[in-house]
C-alpha cells in the first residue's frame, strides 16, 4: 500500500463485522483511524489493535449531516460500511450514503470507499437491492471518484451467516431455503484487505466498481453442507419448497422471524459476481475458500463443544 505516513481514515460502521477487520489492517499500516458510529462505546473493543493515539472515536449518525462533517474533518480517506438487512433501507442506503459522500467531498478527502452489495440495482424488486442501487448513484453524483465495492455473502468468525446455520444444525433436521440459489461467499479478511487498499491507493482504484466474491460459487445447499462438515454436525438437510418459504416470509415482520419478505425477494436472484467484473484479483488478493478457515470458529459447534480442528474439502459448482 502507498506510504502516506499516519494519514487519517474515517470509518463509518468501523465497529461492525467487516469494519473491525478494516480497522486492523489500517492500523497495522500505520494509519490513524477514526471510528464513527451512533454508539462509539460499542467499538471500544478495537482499541487494543492500535498504538496510543492511533485510534479515535466520534459519535455520528449518517442521517445527520452536521455529525458526519465532524467525523470526516481532516480525513484523507473515508469508508462507508453502513448497511441494514431490514428496516431503514432508504435512510441508511440512500440518504446516509449521499450524506457521507457529500461530506467527504466538502472535506477534501482524497478517497471515498462505499460498500454496496452484489445485486445492487435501482430496478430491483427487493427494497434492499433497490436502495443499494440508488445509494450507489447518489454516491457517484456527489463523489464521482468513489470506489464502490459490492461483496457477495461475507463469512468470518463473527458473521451472522455460518454461525447462525451452525447453531440451527443442532436440530435433527435443517430446512434449506432457496436450496439451489447460487452464492459466492467471500472471507471477511480478504474483503477487508480490498477495502483498505482502495482507501489508501485512490490513484489505482478511484472511480471503479468491484464485485467481490470468494473462489467458489456454491448453492445454498452446498453452503449448508460445507458448514456441517466444518462442525461435524449431522442433521438431515431438507430442501424447503418455494411455496412454503414464500409463505413463511410473509410473517417476517414478527420478532425472531427467520426470513423477511424482502429477503425472500432477494433470494430470487443468484448472488455471484458478474462475468468479467473486476474482483479480488484486481487488488492482488488470492481468495480464501470457506473450507480452509471455517473450522477455526465453527469447531465450537462440534459435539462436546470441542473444536473440530479440521479443514473441509469443498465441492462447489465452480
Amino acid at each position: 500500500m502507498t506510504d502516506r505516513g499516519n494519514e487519517l481514515v474515517t470509518l463509518f460502521g468501523g465497529g461492525g463485522f467487516i469494519g473491525r477487520y478494516v480497522c486492523e489492517i489500517l492500523l497495522r499500516s500505520g494509519r490513524r483511524v477514526r471510528v464513527a458510529s451512533r454508539n462509539p462505546r460499542s467499538a471500544y473493543f478495537i482499541q487494543p489493535l492500535g498504538q496510543v493515539g492511533q485510534i479515535g472515536y466520534v459519535r455520528a449518525d449518517i442521517t445527520e449531516p452536521e455529525s458526519i462533517a465532524r467525523a470526516v474533518d481532516g480525513a484523507a480517506a473515508v469508508v462507508n460500511l453502513c448497511g441494514v438487512l431490514k428496516g431503514r433501507f432508504q435512510a441508511v442506503h440512500v440518504t446516509g450514503a449521499a450524506n457521507i459522500a457529500e461530506a467527504a467531498r466538502d472535506a477534501g478527502a482524497e478517497a471515498l470507499v462505499h460498500i454496496s452489495a452484489i445485486g445492487a440495482d435501482p430496478e430491483s424488486e427487493s427494497d434492499y437491492g433497490k436502495t443499494k442501487g440508488e445509494g450507489e448513484a447518489a454516491v457517484r453524483a456527489a463523489f464521482p471518484a468513489a470506489t464502490i465495492i459490492r461483496p457477495s455473502l461475507v463469512f468470518g468468525p463473527e458473521d451472522q451467516l455460518t454461525n447462525r446455520f451452525a447453531g440451527l444444525a443442532r436440530l435433527p433436521f435443517l430446512p434449506v431455503i432457496a436450496a439451489q440459489r447460487r452464492f459466492q461467499p467471500v472471507y471477511v479478511r480478504d474483503l477487508a484487505q480490498a477495502i483498505a487498499k482502495a482507501a489508501l491507493e485512490p490513484e489505482q482504484y478511484a472511480g471503479q466498481t468491484y464485485e467481490i466474491g470468494g473462489p467458489h460459487v456454491m448453492t445454498m445447499r452446498e453452503l449448508h453442507a460445507a458448514i456441517l462438515e466444518a462442525t461435524g454436525q449431522t442433521p438431515e438437510l431438507v430442501d424447503m419448497p418455494n411455496f412454503m418459504a414464500s409463505a413463511l416470509s410473509r410473517f417476517g415482520w414478527l420478532p425472531g422471524a427467520p426470513l423477511t419478505r424482502d429477503q425472500w425477494r432477494m433470494l430470487q436472484r443468484d448472488n455471484v459476481a458478474s462475468t468479467g467484473a473486476p474482483g479480488l484479483e484486481a487488488f492482488g488478493i488470492k481468495p480464501t475458500p470457506l473450507g480452509a478457515v471455517a473450522h477455526e470458529w465453527l469447531g465450537r459447534f462440534n459435539k462436546g463443544g470441542r473444536f473440530a480442528g479440521r479443514r473441509v474439502n469443498l465441492t462447489a459448482t465452480s
